[in-house]
């Protein structure tokens, strides 16, 4: 289920891409959009976690340290292969985990995260994210942020044609300005949508999953709290396309980005996890 759900994806964002090339380039674009899509399918699967990952500026942790040592003890506690382990150089506090299947997963967190949470909450975030690689959540929320990025910069290049170059109607083989326009406007409610979709139900279902491989809901529950109130104070500056791979979104909502949000409310979540019983 999990690959069908990921084919179809690809199937769909690359439909995006392509349609974004014949608007941008007429017969052109759609060849050259269908090359940069059969590229984009290969490379997401391989390389999007590392695309993620450098995008953050994440640095790899080994033994010795605290978060891998945590993250190690409870790896054991879910029957999951040890994940590699990530520190992102960021005070506001997130998580997130990513990589294509259990055998090839990595956690990542940021030192935010680290300073602001106590030992038993900081379990319940990673065993969290561990429960996102468990359900195998990762692979299609990793392809996800990786081509709505590509689809959201495509969107700002159409913009770009539309000021410049969109205007010349006599031009049969160039851009439609309509078809311009349309791709700045649906594109990126394209990307959110998806985002949206992927996500919601499976941050309850890895709340759950959190929850038990801990044996209790109590400090995944503190900490969402924490997290909800020190990100408004000390947002991330993140990238939108990746907003839904995080514990809690990066960013306040504001305005458009809030009807998409990729997250259940945090009283929702916590509500949730209350009426858990280990």
């Amino acid at each position: 289920m999990s690959g069908l759900k990921t084919a179809a994806l690809l199937a769909f964002l690359s439909g995006l891409v392509i349609l974004a090339g014949g608007a941008m380039g007429g017969q052109q674009g759609l060849v050259l959009a269908f090359g940069v899509a059969l590229v984009m399918n290969v490379g997401s699967y391989w390389f999007s976690d590392k695309i993620v990952l450098r995008m953050y500026r994440a640095t790899e942790v080994g033994e010795g340290h605290p978060l891998h040592s945590l993250t190690r003890n409870l790896a054991q506690k879910a029957g999951l292969p040890m994940p590699k382990v990530y520190v992102i150089p960021d005070m506001s506090p997130n998580a997130f985990a990513t990589g294509r299947n259990p055998q090839h997963a990595a956690v990542a967190a940021t030192e935010g995260i680290m300073r602001l949470l106590s030992q038993s909450e900081l379990e319940g975030v990673i065993a969290h994210e561990l429960a996102h690689v468990k359900h195998r959540d990762i692979l299609i929320s990793t392809v996800a942020a990786t081509l709505a990025a590509a689809i959201m910069m495509l969107a700002q290049m159409a913009r770009f044609a539309a000021f410049f170059g969109g205007g010349r109607s006599d031009d049969r083989e160039g851009s439609n300005p309509l078809a311009l326009l349309a791709m700045m406007i649906l594109a990126p409610f394209a990307a959110m949508l998806i985002q949206a979709a992927i996500s919601r139900q499976r941050e309850f279902a890895a709340d759950r999953g959190g929850a038990e491989i801990v044996g209790s809901p109590m400090g995944l529950a503190l900490a969402l709290r924490k997290i909800e109130s020190a990100v408004k104070q000390v947002p991330m500056d993140a990238n939108p396309a990746t907003a839904h791979m995080f514990i809690m979104k990066p960013f306040s909502g504001q305005g458009l980005m809030g009807l998409f949000s990729s997250h259940p409310p945090t009283e929702a979540r916590v509500k949730a996890l209350m009426e858990f019983r280990a």
